[in-house]
């Protein structure tokens, strides 16, 4: 590859691949790439860091939900996770040592944010255009840009004249603290149920703005201990044996999690047996219980969420919020709550978060505008009409269950047998087939009908016209066989003009 490649600020400037993100899922594709011989590319990233959410997400309490053991890549195993459930900067720390590892940074572009692509016809590649003004094309584009990376804000009359401090929990300002000051949490999701136990011991009071209670189930978080890191070190295959197990554990709450059964009863009897263990104040117990399927809402784990609410300077507060005047949130009961700072836990614009920059393809067809009712792809990686563009957890491939690392690892798979056949067909582009994609969506959405997930209750899964663009509706191993083989009949083989540039590599054919 020529040396004019591997500058950012040349304008024009061709890559064989582009990976934009540098996450779990661009790193990951990244890594494979190489491992497999395919050299020629590049990973653009808008931050300083690597990390992706892991990165950005420093609020207090931040954590994964899922063993620490399974959130990790198959082909990298740390023993030396701390917790059971890995924290926020053991996950960062874990993400910079796999890119120090496997030589990643010279293949990284930092502080490069991309503005905008369109795919050009006649030359079969994709011109992307980035925020300092500079332009790159490539033949293929891999968007590794995540589905949790666009904080969600609610819609509150008055909230951008409130007079205090005002933050997301994914932008969180580490400079302004929080001691003593009265402060109001909106949202009782995944991120307030772990900022609220982090903070409630240093705020005079907090006031936790619910608008639907989540199942919640003990967490059974505990610290690793160096005996045991020691131990996984010297016996790999102990800690395989350990994350094996972890996931058949993960895997067998799907029935549970997904179709309303007896299972489902059985889990929210758990539910329910924990919060009356924990929470002995009839009046919050009754504030906290839900009225809806276990599963139809994400589950959350904690062990120190309710007794967070049980304690003295903390007011769970259920009627709706009207509006925001000067310094005090309004409810619709009447009520004012004075507060000094305002704690957005409202999550992220999960079903619309594939296109959050323009990307235009064939016929110079707008992506967003595709997917304004509801954003999908095939096998959640390729989209019809935008070629040689895939996507890392695309649409339909966020996991209910289990860890996002089992989906990023199979996504990746395709993608690299996709590129080498891609390879194989120079001066050509692969444009999916339409057919292909409106049957696998009609069978996905099909296969939602009689889940838990749309059996009424308002969540972050669903469009606002009940579409489930989110999630896989089944077992993840299903996944994972889904995307075992790579069928190039399935996409429109076009042949470019012969004016069009010629990909060269030193990297052999893929077999």
């Amino acid at each position: 590859m020529g040396k004019e490649k591997n500058n950012s600020k040349e304008q024009g400037a061709i890559d064989e691949v582009a990976i934009i993100g540098a996450g779990f899922g661009g790193l990951g594709v990244a890594i494979r790439m190489q491992q497999q011989g395919l050299n020629d590319f590049v990973v653009y990233e808008k931050a300083s860091d690597v990390g992706g959410v892991w990165r950005d997400n420093v609020y207090p309490g931040a954590a994964c939900d899922v063993p620490s053991h399974l959130y990790s890549f198959s082909f990298e195993a740390n023993p030396d996770w701390g917790r059971t459930f890995g924290p926020q900067e053991e996950i960062h720390r874990y993400l910079r040592h796999c890119t120090d590892k496997y030589n990643l940074r010279d293949k990284i572009r930092f502080n490069t944010s991309l503005s905008s692509m369109a795919f050009c016809e006649q030359s079969g590649v994709w011109k992307l255009a980035f925020a300092d003004g500079s332009t790159r094309q490539a033949r293929a584009v891999v968007m590794a840009i995540g589905a949790l990376n666009i904080p969600q804000y609610p819609e509150i009359t008055g909230i951008d004249s409130f007079t205090g401090k005002v933050m997301h929990t994914a932008e969180w300002d580490q400079n302004y603290t929080l001691d003593g000051k009265r402060v109001a949490v909106i949202g009782t999701g995944a991120s307030a149920i772990q900022v609220i136990p982090s903070i409630q011991p240093q705020v005079k009071a907090l006031n936790v703005f619910q608008r639907t209670p989540p199942w919640v189930l003990p967490k059974h978080d505990k610290a690793q201990s160096p005996r045991l890191q020691r131990l996984y070190k010297r016996r790999p295959f102990i800690q395989q044996t350990v994350r094996r197990f972890q996931y058949v554990m993960m895997e067998s709450l799907v029935p549970a999690f997904m179709w309303d059964s007896f299972l489902t009863r059985i889990g929210e009897s758990m539910g329910c047996r924990y919060l009356r263990k924990v929470v002995r104040d009839p009046v919050l117990q009754r504030k906290l219980s839900p009225n809806y399927a276990m599963g139809c809402k994400r589950v959350l784990l904690s062990d120190d969420y309710y007794p967070a609410l049980t304690k003295s300077n903390v007011n769970v507060c259920v009627e709706g919020i009207d509006k925001i005047d000067g310094s005090a949130i309004c409810t619709s009961d009447g009520q004012r709550h004075e507060v000094d700072a305002i704690i957005l836990a409202t999550g992220f614009k999960v079903p619309v978060s594939g296109a959050p920059i323009p990307i235009r393809g064939v016929g110079g067809r707008l992506l967003e505008k595709d997917w304004a009712i509801g954003s999908e792809a095939y096998k959640g990686i390729a989209v019809s009409g935008y070629p040689n563009m895939m996507y890392v957890m695309g649409p339909n491939t966020g996991p209910g269950n289990t860890s996002v690392i089992f989906y990023i690892e199979s996504q990746i798979n395709y993608i690299l047998k996709y590129l080498k056949t891609l390879r194989k067909n120079q001066n050509k582009y692969f444009d999916l087939k339409p057919m292909v994609q409106r049957e696998f969506n009609a069978d996905i959405q099909e296969r939602f009908k009689g889940t838990t997930w749309t059996s009424g209750c308002n969540s972050w899964y669903l469009t606002k016209d009940g579409k489930n663009t989110t999630l896989w509706p089944s077992f993840s191993w299903q996944y994972r066989l889904t995307t075992r083989h790579f069928s190039a009949a399935e996409y429109e083989l076009v042949s470019i003009s012969s004016q069009a540039p010629t990909y060269e590599s030193n990297v052999a054919t893929a077999s």
